[in-house]
């Protein structure tokens, strides 16, 4: 028998997986750190290949050439291998810039994915996340107009808010609420977009972002069109 006391094991608000999950079933909770921990290993092996550690040294320029967005490959650009053009359509959602991109995503990853899981379960979790990474990557192809290549999980997370803020609109619309925090949380969405965008000196991929959440908000109605009691 552990003796270690109970209150150092468990507190008041529940065991350190239900603090950190907010009482979320196992398979969204393996879905939830499957998707952070995909990335985040990635871009472990690439920042030890960047410092010397191990592999070659143009180990994340190659990933970007292999993984990364690219969209002269829905043109005329010759492909690295087989089946590129479709595959980095998802690929290109799992690489990022460096280990600060991939913090700011991961954050933003863990602080969405548990609403969306509780809407829709581990199931819809993934076919939301995947397929706003999709309609991400439609969006960079169609509005982008220069040849950089597109990294990073972006288009995935604006999906993930957009699903919640769609069904938000459906709860508070049948409840005959105010519809002012769902149209607030957009307004902030946009002046984010465009204080990013001025901040990085235009190199922001906001087509992906707008791509991720018109595909997300669409697809959050596909997976669950039914009003829920609307908060507040």
């Amino acid at each position: 028998m552990s003796d270690t006391p109970r209150s150092l094991r468990r507190g008041p608000g529940g065991g350190l997986a239900d603090r950190l999950f907010g009482g979320l079933g196992p398979w969204a909770r393996a879905m939830i750190l499957g998707l952070v921990l995909s990335s985040t290993a990635i871009e472990a092996v690439l920042l030890g290949s960047d410092l010397g550690l191990w592999g070659p040294a143009r180990l994340r320029q190659l990933a970007y050439d292999y993984g990364g967005f690219w969209p002269g490959l829905l043109q005329d650009w010759p492909a690295n291998y087989p089946g590129q053009p479709a595959l980095m359509f998802l690929t290109y959602a799992f690489l990022h810039g460096g280990p600060g991109h991939l913090a700011v995503n991961m954050v933003t990853l863990w602080s969405l994915a548990g609403g969306v899981a509780q809407r829709v379960k581990a199931r819809g979790l993934l076919l939301l996340y995947l397929g706003s990474a999709l309609g991400g990557a439609a969006g960079y192809g169609l509005l982008a107009t220069g040849v950089q290549p597109m990294v990073g999980a972006s288009g995935a997370l604006f999906g993930l808010a957009g699903g919640l803020l769609a069904w938000a609109y459906v709860d508070r619309f049948s409840a005959e609420a105010t519809l002012w925090p769902v149209a607030r949380v957009a307004l902030l969405l946009v002046a984010m977009n465009v204080a990013m965008y001025w901040a990085l000196g235009g190199q922001l991929a906001w087509q992906t972002h707008l791509g991720g959440f018109a595909i997300g908000w669409v697809l959050a109605l596909l997976l669950d069109p039914r009003p829920r009691e609307a908060a507040g």
